[in-house]
């Protein structure tokens, strides 16, 4: 007894060391009754450290690739036009030079039987500067693409040659000129380099595109120029030589790029889907949570005994709290620990299962700091589940945990339990907040997922209290099935809460992937014209349209000039130090934009505010701005914005701001100047032309055919087909984010089944109870049954609503859609919940009914 009535002086070591020895050796009896809870916190921990560590191969093997991904040590990109003398003297004077051009154009049979979009690349004799393409055949590039019999060579990607039916030998119409398919190309070094394709690749040599007259004055070209230095220099001075470029040459308006950052779209969507994927990670060990908070109470209440020895001997009630927190935090380390390990795997089987997916290796090895992070939010976790209840047993005096069977009440624990809980949690939020690559949406997904877990509890006690306030029902089992949701430790808040997180967030993401695709594929395409038509020259635009008319009935068809620019200041900030008013809105500085002039308000926009310049007016450089990105941005009327176009520096007044419908997939720019700005410089046209009605896909294709053989230059892009595309890739990453959310679902099913092993003692008592006193086995089971039916029910409807609310913000608040709520969706929700719910239940209700009613009444 003398060890737990020791003095002041001793009290806090010695306490400490007795309750670790007391916690070790209740811990000899094995881990009966705690597999869910290290079940649950090993599945959050290996989701966290296995995305985390996959995010961190990626961005490595990008970083080890990135010469070859780049192109060159650094790229130098202009848009419309070449380097001039002094810009390639001064690229020159860095190092080796490959010069590439890159634009979209139309291929087509040598008979005109058929066209398609290719994405063309034409590149120089010294390409590439770093790691190597392949060709089907092993030949030389250079031999592939050189000129023979009079014809230039072109190698293709075996999508071209099975989209239009050729093979290697074959001859292909590309612009004014005819190519040869000399092969096909295995693997393409840069090619992370570019951005979406909406096309196969087709490449040629730089000396074979001035023959093909796709180049013209304001055509849609990228101009490449990347530089291998030897010695490679180090990061930190390719900073520099990036810095010196873009200040030295500021009129130039090209983007400069090092291998450091050599696909930075690529790498936001690796950042953006592993915060994504720490978040359900995180999700995951919340829902687990749930879980070690009923093991806990479970275990505590076996434990009742021999709390109350303690408390009889002597033991206070924080020597109690110190004892089974021990052991909490023992049993969170084997779970954790076991997640590591999992962890830790997970980049090496990623590695080898995505070798033939992935465009870049992974850099695959064991990182001890995302290995780390998956311990601290474990650890948190556990805490923060265990805190609570092991809290309240604090304060149960021992006669009371003699006497009770059923723990709880509503008591809750001393201050400092709440208080430290308190802690737990907003340091394991703050963590995943402080970490995220988007702390905005980080924090809306914490505070929703808070949210739901509170509403989820509400929703537990509030289908308790209806329960009991229910009139007598006639039916027995009906009447016992209500009885029990709302009797004292009743299943209904573990269910709740086991199931509600994890459905949730699979409708949410439903709901989301449905909206979008539908958005798509409905709302988008029904009010998308059917063709764009891009690089029309300045002299062949009345004639184009003329043969738009000539060919079409009741089409209806929109010009515009298009050029593109790059913004580099805002009101006098340079773009790369301009911080956005809000996170993560600064896509409009990246990259060059498409930008247009016109005298009058465009027919997609409407005015928020400000007014629209005279029709003849002839003063200072006017603009127009998205009214929403100018909000992002934080930009107003009266701010200035310099833009670089062909290599000149306009700086522009924002005399107005619109509203732009750019759901309708039509004629739509950020930025709209007004006439006077661009008074002679070179550009080329781009045409819509869609029908009011739906037309047959033949009279597609038949207009397609017609422009492309007509006017082999200009650049074609059917509507349809891109949406096709987008609808594809959408799908995809939806299926890959439902299956890792699905990592939640699991958690929850765990959390259910630990759930109802809690409730295994008590419904043995009740089961043997009712059967002593007449109640047959079926009726028992029929009224389980409608037991975990009703609760299954109820979930599944906050499912579909929190989801849906969920589903709608992001929709409409984020992505600036239309939601509607897919019916389908809901139905797959309830039935997913009732078959959990009951299936588990059953199975559960089953083993107790097995149980012989004798052993169990000569315990009582």
């Amino acid at each position: 007894m003398s060890g737990f009535v020791s003095g002041p002086a001793s009290r806090g070591n010695q306490t400490f060391s007795l309750a670790l020895r007391f916690a070790l050796r209740e811990l000899r009896g094995g881990l009966k009754g705690f597999y869910i809870f290290i079940a649950c916190i090993a599945l959050g921990v290996a989701a966290i450290s296995g995305v985390t560590s996959v995010s961190r191969a990626l961005t490595e093997g990008i970083s080890q690739e990135g010469q070859a991904i780049l192109g060159g040590d650094l790229s130098f990109r202009l848009v419309h036009r070449q380097v001039n003398d002094d810009e390639r003297a001064y690229i020159n004077s860095l190092g080796s030079i490959s010069e590439v051009a890159t634009l979209r154009a139309m291929a087509r049979r040598p008979d005109n039987a058929d066209q398609t979009l290719v994405e063309l690349k034409a590149v120089d004799d010294v390409y590439p500067l770093y790691g190597a393409l392949e060709l089907q055949s092993g030949q030389s590039l250079q031999d592939a693409l050189s000129q023979k019999g009079g014809t230039w060579g072109a190698v293709a990607e075996l999508a071209l040659l099975a989209r239009l039916d050729l093979e290697v030998g074959d001859t292909l119409e590309l612009g004014r000129s005819t190519v040869t398919i000399t092969d096909v190309i295995d693997s393409e070094p840069d090619k992370l380099a570019g951005g979406m394709d909406f096309g196969p690749r087709l490449m040629i040599s730089t000396a074979a595109i001035e023959a093909t007259d796709l180049v013209q004055p304001g055509s849609l070209v990228r101009w490449h120029y990347r530089v291998r230095m030897d010695p490679a220099p180090s990061i930190n001075a390719l900073r520099q030589i990036v810095e010196d470029a873009e200040q030295t040459q500021s009129d130039a308006g090209w983007r400069v790029r090092s291998r450091a950052n050599a696909s930075p779209g690529l790498q936001r969507s690796i950042d953006r889907f592993a915060q994504f994927l720490t978040l359900v990670g995180l999700t995951a060990l919340v829902v687990g949570g749930v879980g070690v908070a009923n093991a806990v109470r479970a275990f505590l209440e076996t434990k009742r005994e021999v709390i109350a020895s303690f408390k009889c001997l002597g033991a206070t009630g924080g020597f109690v709290f110190q004892v089974y927190l021990v052991q909490m935090l023992i049993l969170a380390l084997i779970g954790i620990g076991i997640g590591l390990v999992v962890g830790a795997i997970i980049p090496f089987a990623a590695g080898a299962a995505l070798a033939n997916v992935l465009p870049v290796k992974l850099a695959v090895s064991i990182y001890p700091g995302e290995l780390a992070l998956g311990l601290i939010y474990g650890l948190l976790t556990a805490l923060a589940f265990a805190l609570w209840p092991l809290g309240r047993a604090h304060d149960v005096p021992p006669t009371a945990l003699f006497r009770d069977i059923v723990t709880g009440g509503n008591k809750w624990p001393r201050k400092r339990y709440l208080s430290a809980t308190a802690v737990t949690v907003l340091t394991l939020a703050a963590i995943a907040i402080f970490l995220a690559h988007d702390q905005r949406i980080a924090t809306i997904y914490i505070a929703a997922s808070a949210g739901a877990f509170i509403l989820l509890v509400a929703v537990a006690r509030a289908i308790m209290a209806l329960a009991k306030r229910l009139p007598q029902v006639r039916s027995t089992e009906l009447r016992l099935a209500i009885a029990n949701i709302h009797r004292p430790g009743a299943l209904t808040p573990s269910v709740v809460l086991s199931l509600g997180l994890g459905l949730s967030l699979l409708v949410a993401l439903t709901l989301i992937d449905g909206n979008l695709r539908r958005e798509l594929t409905a709302t988008i395409a029904g009010q998308a014209p059917s063709f764009f038509f891009v690089d029309i020259q300045s002299h062949e635009r009345d004639a184009f349209d003329t043969l738009l008319q000539t060919e079409t009935t009741g089409a209806e068809i929109q010009s515009v000039p298009m050029l593109r620019g790059r913004i580099t200041t805002l009101n006098g900030i340079a773009s790369s130090e301009f911080v956005p008013a809000q996170e993560g809105s600064d896509w409009v500085l990246r990259g060059d934009r498409g930008i247009t002039y016109e005298a009058q308000l465009p027919a997609n926009s409407k005015l928020a505010e400000g007014e629209w310049w005279p029709q003849d007016y002839a003063g200072p450089p006017l603009l127009s701005f998205d009214a929403e990105a100018a909000m992002e941005l934080g930009l107003k009327i009266g701010d200035t914005i310099t833009v670089n176009v062909l290599g000149r520096e306009i700086s522009a007044t924002i005399a107005n701001l619109r509203d732009v419908e750019w759901q309708s997939l039509g004629i739509n720019f950020v930025m709209v100047f007004s006439p006077n700005t661009f008074a002679g410089a070179p550009h080329s046209h781009l045409m819509t032309l869609g029908w009011e009605d739906a037309v047959p896909a033949e009279t597609e294709l038949a207009l397609l055919k017609t422009v492309s053989n007509a006017y082999p230059t200009v650049t074609t892009v059917r509507v349809k087909d891109a949406i096709t595309q987008v609808n594809n890739l959408v799908a995809q990453l939806a299926w890959a984010i439902r299956g890792a959310s699905s990592i939640t679902l699991i958690s929850s099913i765990l959390v259910l089944a630990g759930a109802l092993a809690a409730g295994h003692r008590s419904r043995i008592y009740d089961a043997v109870i009712l059967k002593t006193i007449g109640a047959t086995r079926t009726r028992l089971i029929v009224a389980y049954g409608l037991e975990y039916a009703i609760l299954g029910f109820v979930t599944a409807v906050f499912a579909v609503l929190a989801g849906g609310v969920a589903a709608w913000y992001v929709i409409t608040g984020i992505m600036g859609g239309s939601f509607t709520l897919l019916p389908v969706t809901a139905f797959s929700a309830a039935l997913i919940a009732l078959v959990l719910t009951v299936g588990f239940g059953l199975i559960g209700t089953w083993r107790v009914l097995g149980e012989k009613p004798a052993p169990v009444l000569r315990n009582l």
